[in-house]
């Protein structure tokens, strides 16, 4: 479906009492206070409190501690007879913090007072058991409550048991859980065949999920909308869309009603495929033929499948017809919309839809801020990213690492470094706990400085912070310390990383090798290549190229093309780059026309040659005085090729100028050169210079010069300086100047580009 695609209009219209205590429990008198004056201060209930007075004030305590305190407290008033439910409301706060042993011992307190348990009472257990992640404890909750209490589990109670764990994804747990179900003769219900069918769903095994279903009849049971809903969302969840509408015909063929949850299902479905003009035509079909009415939800759906589809003008149709049905868009509408705009750059727009989002009393969120704020960091615009930020502040919502981690990659990515570490440690002083990501960049930011004392000392602080180290944090280390050519302390990291228990992967030992032989230690980066094969890596080109680079450096044709045949012999085929730097080998080594055959060669192949290809022949050409041959390859190159880059500007134009070729020659490259945006070599623009003034062409020159400093982007002082030498036919002062401004510009570039 196209961008322009014209959607189609849809017509939606729009109990007994309980004996009292005759005294403290033990365990509850354990619990000593100071005064009594103290316990009314702190529990604001007066000593002939009723049972709902109570129940209230214990929901509202914060912790298991007040909760016992309190209940401690109400136990030695007079004429109290505490119920099942505020027991109840007691070992629901005991199970919310993990104090199972006192939640024991409350049950034994329970059964003591005469108060009659049931089986929900210890389905809180369960629950609670769940949330701290004790899945393994949930069977002895059942062997209590047998054993202990007399209490057998039925239907309802098994059902939660298998729901806690298949929501857990104890898959295992499940099928002992219903296996024990079975073995106690208690009688499965629908809901107890849906709980196992989503389990099998989420483990992606949908055809024994279509079976459960199908021995649903065997039991007297019949399949039900859930249960259809449930195998149609995992189809849909392994990419099976076609799976999920055959479901729904079996569905609509067993005369099961089809309902909002089921066509939202499917809807979202289409979406997440991408396939939303169907998702529309499929919502057409069910409000024509079954008075299905779309929801929230299936606006929302939409919007979010458009945007995510890149149809953002359309999603903004659907929100305006969601506005005309009387649904107010929600901050999950908003932000799709948000989301979806700042993915086309349309980051104006996505602004004005948060201001329209606010206007209409719908709070933005976390999520809301951070899509704004990241895309702004990617679009360097970080101090309106900032701003941002500080708004989010006086919102009261609080950034959250990943606000953080964009504001600190965007100052990192404009070299803001000092900024960026300044966020750094505001980002830890708020209570904001940074993660690897933001070491990440940071270490990577002091490594691009060089700064491998400050990157090691974050490295240490991950450690003590216990923010895991993982291996793009060693990745980055070793690739800093090998461009900086520290190879040892490189060495020395890629070993901790197996002390450490990382695993080093492809790039790891393609960073380490690649310095190895950049330190001319080519011996040692083949044993580590070797390496890498033992431990079940292969070797791709980025491993190859940084061999056959030094091998075509040092001059060594014949082991340059030894590594060439080994890379195709085991399936890694040659890149461009291989290839480029085979040809820089062969130049350098003399052998300008096997390189040239190899270029043909490499062309006959289909493959697009770039600069990196080119430029070694032309730069040999024109060394050996064949300038016509190498102005030949490169209008082919332009023809051809890749566009030239500023190293082939740098050969050609050097060639020109020294070769003693027609200066006109020389004068129009360098006005091409100028107008593709390529600032001229001083030294050989120096060269064109003084032949143009030993031909009397002075006037080209000036033309020259003016174009270089319109294009060199020089300061207003600058032009004014070049232009008066210029007036008054100071050439040679005017030719320093330049000089000196264009070396000044090449050593910052320099600098910025380690």
């Amino acid at each position: 479906m196209s961008s322009s695609t014209c959607f189609k209009c849809y017509p939606w219209s729009p109990s007994p009492p309980f004996p009292f205590f005759q005294k403290p429990s033990p365990f509850f008198s354990s619990i000593s206070f100071s005064s009594t004056h103290q316990n009314q201060t702190q529990f604001p209930l007066s000593h002939d409190f009723t049972p709902t007075q109570l129940l209230h004030t214990l929901r509202r305590q914060n912790d298991d501690h007040s909760a016992l305190r309190l209940f401690d407290w109400a136990s030695k008033q007079p004429n109290f007879t505490p119920s099942l439910s505020i027991y109840e409301e007691l070992l629901t706060k005991l199970g919310k913090h993990g104090s199972f042993d006192s939640f024991k011992l409350v049950l034994q307190q329970v059964k003591q007072s005469g108060c009659e348990l049931r089986r929900g009472t210890f389905l809180i257990l369960i629950e609670s058991y769940a949330e701290f992640g004790l899945y393994d404890e949930v069977f002895g909750v059942v062997e209590m409550m047998e054993g202990e209490f007399g209490l057998k589990p039925d239907t309802h109670f098994y059902n939660f048991l298998l729901n806690v764990l298949v929501d857990g994804n104890k898959l295992k747990l499940v099928e002992t859980a219903h296996n024990g179900m079975i073995s106690s003769g208690i009688k499965p219900d629908v809901s107890t065949f849906n709980i196992l069918i989503k389990a099998l769903c989420n483990a992606h095994q949908i055809r024994p999920a279509i079976l459960m279903m199908e021995e649903m009849p065997a039991y007297g049971l019949a399949p039900d909308e859930k249960t259809f809903t449930t195998i149609i969302q995992g189809f849909i969840d392994e990419g099976n869309m076609d799976g999920a509408l055959r479901v729904r015909e079996q569905m609509v063929e067993a005369g099961c009603p089809v309902t909002n949850v089921t066509v939202n299902v499917l809807v979202h479905g289409f979406c997440k495929e991408g396939r939303v003009e169907e998702a529309l035509d499929f919502i057409q079909e069910m409000t024509e033929n079954d008075g299905f009415y779309p929801d929230q939800f299936t606006f929302n759906t939409l919007v979010n499948g458009l945007c995510k589809a890149g149809y953002v003008k359309h999603a903004l149709e659907i929100m305006d017809v969601m506005l005309r049905e009387g649904f107010d868009p929600d901050v999950f509408t908003y932000n799709s919309l948000i989301s979806g705009l700042c993915k086309i750059g349309e980051i104006k727009e996505a602004v004005e839809i948060l201001d329209q989002m606010v206007s209409r009393d719908c709070s933005p969120n976390t999520v809301t801020y951070n899509t704004l704020i990241s895309t702004l960091c990617k679009e360097n615009q970080i101090e309106e990213a900032t701003e941002l930020a500080r708004l989010l502040t006086s919102k009261g919502i609080l950034p959250d690492v990943c606000t953080f981690n964009s504001l600190i990659q965007g100052l990192c990515l404009t070299r803001n470094h000092s900024i960026a570490m300044e966020l750094f440690e505001e980002m830890k002083n708020k209570g904001c706990r940074p993660d690897e990501f933001t070491y990440n960049m940071l270490i990577d930011s002091f490594c691009c400085r060089e700064n491998l004392e400050e990157a090691l000392r974050l490295l240490k602080e991950m450690e003590s912070c216990g923010c895991a180290r993982n291996v793009i944090t060693y990745n980055t280390l070793i690739d800093g310390f090998c461009k900086n050519k520290r190879v040892r302390e490189a060495e020395e990291i890629f070993d901790e990383m197996e002390i450490q228990g990382v695993s080093r992967n492809s790039v790891t030992y393609n960073t380490l090798i690649d310095g190895l032989c950049k330190n001319k230690r080519v011996e040692e980066a083949a044993q580590l290549m070797d390496q890498m094969l033992m431990e079940g890596l292969k070797p791709d080109k980025f491993t190859y190229n940084s061999l056959l680079t030094y091998f075509c450096r040092s001059g060594d044709i014949k082991k340059a093309a030894d590594i060439v045949q080994t890379m195709t012999s085991n399936g890694c085929e040659p890149d461009i780059v291989t290839y480029g730097t085979l040809i820089g080998g062969l130049c350098k080594a003399g052998r300008i026309e096997v390189a040239s055959r190899l270029l043909r060669t490499i062309q006959m192949k289909g493959m697009v040659l770039t600069p990196h290809a080119y430029n070694p022949v032309i730069q040999a050409l024109f060394r050996r005085k064949r300038g016509n041959e190498a102005m030949r390859l490169y209008r082919e190159m332009l023809e051809k090729g890749d566009p030239p880059d500023a190293v082939t500007y740098k050969i050609v134009f050097r060639g020109l100028c020294s070769g003693g070729g027609p200066i006109g020659e020389a004068v129009d490259f360098v006005v091409e050169m100028i107008e593709k945006r390529f600032i001229p070599e001083f030294s050989s623009f120096y060269m064109l210079a003084e032949g143009l003034c030993a031909l009397s062409m002075e006037d080209t020159l000036v033309k020259l010069v003016n174009m270089v400093i319109e294009k060199a982007n020089c300061s207003d002082s600058e032009v004014s300086m070049i232009r008066g030498f210029l007036r008054i036919r100071k050439f040679q002062d005017a030719l320093a100047t330049l000089g000196n401004i264009l070396d000044n510009r090449e050593q910052k570039k320099s600098y910025w580009s380690r």
